[in-house]
């Protein structure tokens, strides 16, 4: 097992990066979207969709 181990020690160290990246990027969305941010970085005043996107604000409001 150890060998095993000392042989791919590489491609562990690299997915354990990445998975630390991704876990990351998906709390950033989680905690964005708690705080009703939009995800595209842009207000949504022109916005179409945006009785779709952040519902939470206009649930408030009524």
């Amino acid at each position: 097992m150890l060998a095993w181990i000392l042989e791919n020690i590489s491609t562990i160290i690299i997915c354990a990066l990445l998975l630390v990246i991704v876990l990351s990027v998906v709390a950033g969305l989680i905690r964005n979207r708690k705080k009703a941010k939009s995800s595209c970085g842009c207000g949504c005043s022109g916005c179409p969709m945006s009785e779709l996107c952040n519902d939470t604000k206009h649930n408030r409001k009524q």
